[in-house]
């Protein structure tokens, strides 16, 4: 089927913490806003959308997959490019959210591949969360996720957000904006124009050889 002639592209974006007064999924929600305001087609959610147990090998080879698990991976195949709104605990990643991310990495075929992800954080620290996301970037970018290099992480968060849920500073505001965009111009040439292809060489210093070679 011919892809469809520059559609819109189809974000999902994600409260990552399972917290219901989270200062990460007043970011996701206003990343969703924007996004819909800069042209995507939106879809919005919370981690706890989707309630698994903690991921246990025994548990899907009796079982299998959880249900949420295929839920998600269903949403995943549905969208062009996620946008992930990531607390920080312990200067990692919320262990529900990498549950999610190991759970629907054991579908076939993988939905995290070839997904442009954008990453956000909000925390009342004055770092933002952002080792938080240093560390949620390496599962994603191991499973083939495109993660964009610049990430948004908003500091004193408890005090940034204005009555409306916006950003009160306004050239806080504007860079929040400008990275949204700069994402989702990506994202929608990666959709609109399928011949501009990436190439992946990795190089070991042996003598080229098509037989080990990896070239993508």
């Amino acid at each position: 089927m011919e892809p469809d002639a520059h559609r819109p592209v189809r974000v999902l974006t994600l409260g990552g913490s399972l917290r219901t007064n989270s200062l990460n999924r007043e970011l996701a929600t206003l990343a969703a806003q924007e996004a819909a305001r800069l042209g995507a087609q939106v879809r919005h959610a919370q981690l706890g959308d989707w309630p698994l147990p903690l991921y246990d090998g025994d548990i899907e080879e009796t079982t299998g997959i959880p249900d949420a698990a295929r839920a998600f991976g269903e949403v995943l195949d549905g969208t062009d490019a996620m946008i992930i709104a990531s607390p920080e605990y312990n200067a990692s990643v919320p262990a529900g959210l990498k549950n999610l991310i190991d759970w629907t990495s054991r579908l076939r075929p993988q939905p995290f591949s070839g997904r442009h992800v954008l990453l956000l954080s909000a925390s009342p620290s004055m770092i933002g969360g952002n080792r938080g996301l240093w560390a949620l970037r390496v599962p994603l970018e191991h499973l083939g996720a495109r993660v964009y290099p610049e990430m948004f992480s908003l500091a004193q968060a408890h005090h940034a957000f204005d009555p409306s849920g916006g950003l009160a500073d306004e050239e806080l505001s504007r860079r929040f904006t400008a990275n949204l965009q700069g994402f989702l111009e990506l994202a929608e040439a990666a959709v609109n124009y399928p011949c501009a292809k990436q190439i992946w060489i990795e190089f070991l210093g042996e003598r080229p050889d098509p037989v080990v070679d990896r070239i993508e």
